[in-house]
């Protein structure tokens, strides 16, 4: 089965009787829904809007609840990487970065809001799906009236007085900046424009010809490149701000009236709403005191709870979870039950698959990596054979569940149309990520934002000229037009100029702390000489891991097992979603370690990247053929840290983790020791320490290191005749290129 098989089919007979409420002619329909648990909810949804009204609008009873369900919506209609244009499914959240505050202003919201509100105002017959929840229905819209008066159109081939062009841009609270990177800014170079409108995903790039427009079209603000030619574009005011005195609207009188709302209960998401109101009309009333100029106050910028009262009954709408409705066309109890708190145990989950076999209900299984299928699978198999063989019924792993790589929020039971459906991240209680399309965020990479913070008087390093001090943005001549370029001094009053089509030729330089660096002279083949030092000494290092290399291809290490069930379960619990890098690096250091050869692997990954986790599993698999771990760390404190994490990773399975550090007095560290001797102690982390010579493991199978650069010379040989014969895992959160500086 595929998710589009289930949508087919889902709740075919109830689609039916909705559709049929909705799609007649007269008042307002209005149709209560309980009885849904889970994903039901989205997924009731997306099989019956083929046959509704293709306005609809969703409204959550939690911000939180609201993320779950258009990320849902979004997968189930494959909407996530569709162009803005042709977008279906929209978020549409509060302006505001806190709840009850409305003076800080969250530009990315206000640019998820402004996109909607310009489709609704230019393009009034297009179908549309919003998700959204009560403090961002609560928030007025300014009117149709004002934004097409105020928006600025531009067409290809017309000419633009500049003037007027900049008293809107600034009127209307847009920024100019030497370049734009986010949503309300511009910049003017020349006969060039870039604007990044509140309406788009991608800024404008405008040129012009005297005052005739040349050409118009969206680019990249990271790579500056083009995406796409438009003919005309609108330009729209920034619609939330304290100092827009305009009138403003419910948001559900600025949608047409045949739009479909969606609900949670409306006296819950009432309550909200008025509560909300109250809270910002207290906030405006010590606001009076002061000097502010603005005359706004709340009841312009939110509605009240009797505006949101009058205001949905005038659409047709589906309410859930709503008690003693009352004058409903149609009521539907779907009796679903949400799905069941295992505590993580496979045992439980086994039996109630069973128990669904017996009722003749079809047991469907979600997670979003083939990999978490494949564990659940060899897990299941194992289960499942030990209970076939102690009792009488005997079942087949085909027939007990449908494996589905897809992922919903929520699992749901529903034995009246005999379907269950299970979630890996509920079963597990792993964290699922929510994803709100944003595509605005920079990357990690070297940008045109970093190029703006830079002051005058950065060091910088360029890869054909070496360090030099950055200057500031200027404007220069070019073939007879003017560009924007970056000023570069180098020693002896050299100044380099670099086009910002060169931008990735330069980056900051990274060295010693409160060092400054020499400057190199245009030139002068320093640069070169220190390129080429460093290419030998990396031949160096090259040349020695070679030789070590060898010594350890001619020494025959410990082949470790292949998985059991008990590191499966230990991968399946872990709370979050592999990333395909640790999904790949896994898969490397398990099949070093099962190889007759002693394993030296580095995992290089900036913080919060998932190296610990890799360090656990591998850790768990030597532990799992009865050889101990040594985890070695540069400080006393990341000891604790690591032990704290293993320990609470490895709980629930039977392996000893224990740590030395100078926080434990000697006479605990002896009684350690004792128990390492022994081979009663799996896993041993410290600092430095675990290289003395007193430090006897029984059975070593594997030493991890953590950032192996932080230890001195004394330590790295003792490490370099243990990587000989020991399988070895390193760990560094510092990037190679950084350590041959």
């Amino acid at each position: 089965m595929t998710i589009e098989t289930l949508l087919t089919g889902f709740c075919g007979k109830e689609v039916g009787q909705i559709a049929d409420i909705l799609n007649r002619a007269g008042s307002p329909s209005s149709i209560a829904l309980s009885g849904l648990a889970g994903s039901a909810y989205p997924l009731l949804a997306t099989a019956a809007i083929p046959s509704l009204p293709q306005r609809q609008l969703f409204v959550l009873a939690s911000k939180e609840r609201a993320a779950f369900f258009y990320n849902d919506l979004e997968k189930l209609l494959n909407d996530r990487n569709t162009p803005l244009p042709n977008k279906r499914v929209h978020y549409l959240p509060s302006s505001y970065k806190r709840a009850h505050t409305s003076d800080e202003i969250d530009n990315s919201n206000v640019k998820l809001r402004s996109e909607i509100i310009n489709k609704l105002s230019n393009r009034p017959d297009d179908n549309f799906l919003i998700v959204t929840y009560p403090e961002a229905l609560a928030e007025k819209v300014v009117t149709r009236q004002f934004l097409n008066q105020n928006s600025f159109t531009i067409t290809q081939g017309n000419e633009i007085p500049t003037d007027i062009f900049l008293q809107f841009l600034y009127e209307f609270e847009y920024l100019q900046e030497d370049f734009v990177f986010e949503p309300g800014q511009f910049a003017w170079r020349g006969n060039i424009f870039d604007i990044f409108s509140f309406s788009e995903e991608y800024p404008y790039r405008i040129e012009l010809d005297g005052d005739r427009v040349d050409s118009i079209r969206f680019f990249n603000p990271e790579t500056q490149l083009s995406i796409r030619e438009e003919r005309e574009i609108h330009i729209m005011p920034k619609i939330v701000s304290l100092y827009l005195e305009e009138k403003r609207i419910p948001l559900l009188d600025f949608l047409p009236a045949d739009t479909l709302l969606w609900m949670d209960n409306p006296r819950d998401i009432g309550a909200q709403v008025g509560a909300l109101y109250k809270n910002v009309e207290a906030e405006f009333e010590d606001y009076a005191t002061g000097e502010s100029s603005s005359t706004v106050q709340a009841e312009d910028l939110f509605i009240q709870k009797r505006e949101f009262d009058q205001a949905y009954v005038r659409h047709p709408h589906c309410l859930f979870n709503t008690p003693e409705p009352k004058n409903c066309d149609l009521e539907i109890n779907f009796g679903m039950k949400p799905q069941n708190n295992f505590g993580r145990s496979f045992d439980y989950l086994l039996l109630e698959w069973i128990d669904n076999i017996e009722k003749g209900i079809q047991t469907l299984f979600l997670a979003e990596s083939q990999s978490q299928l494949d564990r659940l699978f060899k897990i299941m198999v194992d289960l499942l054979g030990k209970y076939n063989r102690h009792n009488e019924t005997q079942y087949d792993i085909g027939a007990l569940y449908t494996p589905l790589r897809y992922i919903l929020h929520e699992g749901f039971r529903d034995e009246n149309r005999k379907l269950a459906l299970y979630t890996d991240h509920q079963f597990l209680e792993k964290y699922e990520r929510v994803v709100i399309r944003d595509r605005y965020k920079k990357s990690e990479a070297f940008t045109l934002r970093e190029i703006y913070d830079l002051q005058p008087g950065d060091f910088v390093v360029h890869i054909d000229y070496g360090i030099g001090v950055y200057q500031g943005l200027e404007k220069t001549e070019i073939n007879g037009r003017e560009q924007e370029v970056i000023k570069l001094s180098y020693k002896d009053g050299d100044i380099l100029y670099v086009s910002i089509h060169s931008l990735h030729k330069i980056s900051k330089y990274v060295g010693k702390e409160g060092t400054a660096p020499s400057l190199h002279r245009i030139g002068s083949g320093t640069w070169d000489k220190v390129k080429e030092r460093t290419k030998r000494r990396i031949k160096e290092l090259a040349i020695d891991l070679i030789k070590l290399y060898a010594a350890r291809k001619s020494r025959k290490g410990f082949a470790f097992s292949p998985d059991n069930y008990m590191l499966t379960e230990l991968e399946a619990s872990f709370i979050y979603e592999d990333t395909p890098d640790q999904t790949k690096t896994l898969a490397d250091v398990k099949n070093d370690m099962e190889s007759a050869h002693p394993m030296d692997r580095l995992i290089c990954g900036d913080v919060g990247f998932g190296k610990t986790e890799i360090a656990i599993r591998a850790a768990f698999k030597a532990v799992c053929d009865n050889k101990q771990v040594a985890v070695l760390v540069p400080t006393t404190v990341l000891a604790l840290q690591h032990y704290t994490t293993f320990r609470d990773r490895l709980c629930d399975m039977p392996c000893r983790v224990e740590y030395v550090n100078r926080f434990k007095s000697n006479k605990q560290i002896k009684e350690t020791l004792k128990l390492l001797k022994e081979g009663r102690i799996d896993i041993l982390i410290g600092t430095h320490r675990l290289l003395s010579k007193d430090v006897v493991f029984k059975d070593l199978g594997l030493l991890i290191i953590d950032e192996e650069q932080k230890f001195g010379v004394a330590a790295k040989e003792k490490l370099r005749e243990m990587r000989v014969s020991v399988d070895t895992l390193t760990m560094s959160a510092t990037p190679i290129p950084r350590t041959l500086q």
